[in-house]
């Protein structure tokens, strides 16, 4: 655990964007709000405050959610492919650190550390952000995103997202991290080209499209699997009406997630791919 921890602050001292990348993005939306042309809707009841609050700090967290994604991708095709390009990888392989702690430890720094340090930051941003808007427009946005109910329901919401999100895209981590591993150059060509020419070949000789929805649906559907989409537990616009569900708690869908068997298949391959990493680390040198 100890060696580990050693690891993980490594990453953080080698790769500064997992904190800094959310900082600026962070700073930029307070500027934003301090200089930028910001108008609210009309709030008269309390449900539309409390309404506007929580919706509020999603759009915050989403916003952080796609940069943090796009960085996670990255990061993860850069992490084994980098330590062999500048020759680091000899210097870690005189330690005795194995290669799958280093793997390891990579893969937590993409799929927790990286998502919760975004999540921490868009919580910052958005009770910044509110401050000011609240006090530029006299609004009551900043008290509402006090109200603890709010508050601590989209904790539960960024929490439940970080573990549900490593859990599903454990399997596309574990392609990136192989690729990473594998890859002598191009190695953001290298992570799509081999699915594409699977799916030609599919579409050319066979004419059906499994390749294709498998990845898409592994790409794209974490929410139907992982959240209360339909009925009155989901966020939809009606006209100029916002519509929350009565808590979070009625949002988040864990006993579906995890009895989802596309859930631990998707798990058992990502498991594979990334001990297949693990073997090419310890084979591969410098470039």
């Amino acid at each position: 655990m100890n060696t580990n921890m050693w690891l993980i602050r490594r990453e953080f001292w080698e790769n500064r964007a997992i904190w800094l990348l959310p900082a600026v993005f962070g700073a930029m939306l307070i500027v934003a709000a301090l200089f930028g042309h910001v108008q609210l809707p009309a709030l008269t009841s309390p449900n539309e405050i409390h309404t506007f609050g929580a919706a509020f700090l999603v759009a915050f967290g989403l916003m952080f959610y796609t940069v943090m994604s796009v960085y996670a991708t990255w990061y993860l095709l850069d992490c084994l492919y980098a330590d062999r390009k500048d020759r680091s990888i000899l210097f870690w392989k005189s330690l005795p650190i194995s290669d799958t702690d280093t793997v390891i430890s990579k893969l937590i720094v993409a799929l927790i550390v990286i998502p919760v340090v975004s999540f921490v930051a868009a919580d910052i941003t958005a009770l910044l952000a509110a401050f000011i808007v609240s006090i530029r427009l006299r609004a009551s946005i900043g008290s509402t995103l006090w109200q603890p109910d709010v508050w601590l329901q989209m904790q539960v919401l960024w929490i439940y997202t970080v573990v549900t999100a490593a859990i599903w895209y454990l399997p596309v981590a574990g392609w990136l991290m192989l690729v990473s591993a594998w890859a002598k150059r191009a190695v953001i060509l290298w992570s799509f080209l081999p699915p594409l020419v699977l799916y030609i070949i599919e579409r050319w000789f066979l004419g059906t499209n499994v390749v294709g929805r498998v990845i898409s649906r592994r790409l794209t559907g974490l929410p139907a699997v992982a959240l209360n989409t339909s009925g009155g537990t989901s966020w939809h616009v009606d006209g100029d009406t916002l519509t929350l569900p009565s808590s979070v708690f009625h949002f988040i869908n864990p006993s579906g997630f995890f009895a989802s068997p596309q859930v631990w298949i998707g798990a058992a391959v990502g498991v594979a791919l990334i001990i297949a990493a693990i073997q090419l680390r310890m084979r591969r040198s410098e470039i």
